[in-house]
């Protein structure tokens, strides 16, 4: 294989536009293709980001012997199917989140892509940013005792466009499966573990949740709070509290300043943390081109996109049935069963 990751990207969506300085950038990746099912729409993408080809449609990139790798920010109804064809072509995948609408659906997924031997990511840049592994290690340091409660939010307002997929129950839309997916992920980076029932409570208008409030049980009695929406300001955060003092990252999911501070508990007094200099979608890309070219172990691995679909399917559940739902114990698809 070369020495760059050959990339291909499966339509012309808006996120492309924060994707692409991330290719500019990383220093294994070659954007070489873009496709549309308008062949006219592929050419003016190609044409205005500098990518070689265009194809007139997805099969067309997917067919193409240069191309090693493929992005797919397509609707998650379509994350599956058009996976499971770059798989079957032999094309490693970076999937944006989340990579299926429910849990069963993504441990098939992941299954197949496995049995295929083709890498497999979900799209989430935070955990590829150094700050994530500095908040990480800070934790395990010891310095602030064992994690007591974590508190996170993402919300945005969107306006409420019949048109828009975020707001179709067809493309499996909703502010759980759009935004409450990183609160989730980062409670159980935070924990370390999964919890064992969840509460929620949500609003529904189109046949969606629009705002979400939510609480994840773990089986220590330990606990986390999160809140999603589509018709709050814009905030983003997760808040660490430990026994000894409390992290708090006022941009968690998409770093602006990339700060952390620390609050002290003894000493009441508190520090400021920056990890600058960095873009998380450059970090991202270039660690899944290593996981392909040296296969180098990455994470998170697609089994932890398979773990938040559990807690989310649960939590989506809970908000319809207006109760606690459990969540059994989770065992790898190659471990079920036992114990």
């Amino acid at each position: 294989m070369a020495q760059k990751l050959r990339w291909g990207i499966l339509g012309v969506a808006n996120i492309n536009q924060r994707l692409l300085p991330g290719f500019a950038k990383a220093a294994n990746a070659d954007l070489v293709g873009i496709a549309s099912r308008s062949l006219d729409k592929a050419i003016a993408a190609a044409k205005a980001a500098g990518i070689p080809k265009a194809f007139g449609s997805y099969e067309a990139l997917l067919d193409d012997p240069g191309i090693d790798a493929i992005y797919n920010p397509l609707p998650n109804t379509l994350h599956d199917e058009w996976t499971r064809k770059a798989a079957e072509r032999g094309k490693h995948v970076l999937c944006e989140k989340p990579l299926t609408p429910t849990a069963p659906e993504a441990e098939a997924f992941v299954a197949f892509c496995h049995a295929k031997k083709i890498k497999l990511m979900d799209g989430f840049f935070w955990p590829h940013h150094p700050r994530t592994h500095e908040i990480k290690k800070y934790m395990l340091s010891g310095k602030l005792g064992p994690v007591e409660r974590v508190n996170a939010a993402f919300t945005f307002t969107l306006p409420m466009d019949k048109s828009n997929i975020r707001l179709q129950p067809g493309t499996a839309g909703g502010s759980l499966l759009d935004v409450g997916c990183y609160c989730v992920y980062g409670i159980r980076w935070a924990f370390g573990e999964e919890p064992v029932k969840v509460w929620a409570a949500a609003r529904y208008e189109q046949g969606v949740d629009v705002a979400m409030s939510a609480t994840l049980f773990f089986a220590d009695g330990r606990m986390a709070n999160f809140d999603c929406s589509f018709l709050h300001p814009y905030r983003e955060w997760l808040e660490i509290v430990c026994t000894e003092g409390t992290i708090t990252v006022p941009d968690m999911w998409i770093p602006r300043q990339a700060g952390y501070s620390v609050q002290y508990n003894e000493a009441l007094s508190s520090e400021e943390f920056v990890v600058p200099g960095h873009d998380q979608i450059q970090c991202m890309l270039e660690n899944f081109g290593r996981y392909v070219l040296e296969d180098k172990p990455v994470w998170p691995s697609p089994e932890e996109a398979v773990k938040s679909a559990r807690v989310m399917d649960a939590l989506a559940l809970s908000a319809r049935e207006g109760r606690i739902v459990d969540l059994p114990p989770f065992f790898p698809p190659g471990e079920r069963g036992r114990g």
